[in-house]
């Protein structure tokens, strides 16, 4: 399935200021970049770079006098998915046969307090037989109890204030789902990416849990189709998969998202209940 993507991100920088994105779409065995474009305006020389396991691609550029910039990206990704059925995935793997990697999802991080959250997650979703039946309990509990309101909170908003301020974005319903699902021994981990008819439409978090050997995709705000997403980046939470970090003194001025489907043959796999999981592994 083919998608267009576009951004664009604008700044006025007031001194010495270092920019790190994360923009561009992830190159992966089931999601290709078929074509890519880069601009800045005015130039400036830019360095790019991964993740230290690969997943994400990031941009570093510093500025050094005041100005104003516009970084523009745009690509043609071709991205694959599977459905999984949920009457595969009736138990948990078992911590002690997890890698390292998918491990290190377990843990408490600095936006998923789960550690604090342990006695709630196992109270109101502990009864559930199946991890998959876990995980889309935890989804319905964000969904229905969680407001979604633009603006109401900010970038250190985390996990606990979310749930005690029962309000928040598509980056606070992640956080608190996968806080609920570490809570619960399942490894999860935050998602952001592009999303094809997203109102309205800008950078998506969402979440995917990991239920016998896949990363299976959740959105708690049921805002987005699962198979209209196109992946940027994946981490512990948005301190790892962050638009744009920055390091100085600059504002932010502007921003615009696209996302288009370009296959007419296109039909939307929405968030109803015990929806069978989609993977983008």
């Amino acid at each position: 399935m083919n998608f267009k993507i576009d951004s664009s991100l604008s700044y006025t920088v007031k001194a010495p200021t270092t920019f790190i994105f994360n923009i561009h779409a992830l190159r992966s065995i089931n999601q290709t970049v078929l074509e890519e474009k880069l601009s800045i305006d005015p130039e400036f020389k830019v360095e790019e770079f991964s993740s230290h396991n690969g997943d994400s691609r990031f941009m570093r550029l510093k500025v050094i006098e005041p100005t104003k910039f516009t970084i523009k990206y745009s690509a043609k990704v071709d991205m694959r998915y599977r459905i999984l059925d949920e009457k595969n995935a009736p138990h948990l793997v078992p911590i002690v046969e997890l890698n390292s990697y998918i491990a290190s999802f377990l843990y408490p991080s600095r936006y998923c307090q789960s550690d604090k959250l342990m006695n709630f997650a196992y109270k109101e979703f502990g009864h559930h037989k199946s991890i998959y039946e876990k995980v889309v309990a935890i989804c319905d509990w964000v969904y229905n109890n969680i407001e979604y309101s633009s603006g109401s909170t900010n970038s250190s908003t985390s996990a606990m204030d979310t749930i005690i301020e029962r309000a928040g974005v598509c980056r606070d319903f992640s956080h608190l789902a996968i806080a609920l699902c570490r809570a619960l021994s399942i490894p999860a981990r935050y998602f952001t990416g592009y999303a094809h008819n997203l109102v309205p439409q800008d950078f998506h978090a969402c979440m995917e849990a990991y239920i016998d050997g896949d990363w299976v995709i959740f959105d708690p705000t049921r805002l987005a189709p699962l198979n209209g997403l196109v992946k940027i980046a994946t981490g512990r939470d948005a301190a790892d998969s962050a638009v744009a970090s920055i390091f100085g003194q600059a504002i932010g001025t502007g921003m615009t998202v696209n996302c288009e489907v370009m296959d007419k043959s296109f039909q939307a796999f929405r968030y109803k209940g015990n929806f069978k999981g989609v993977s983008f592994q």
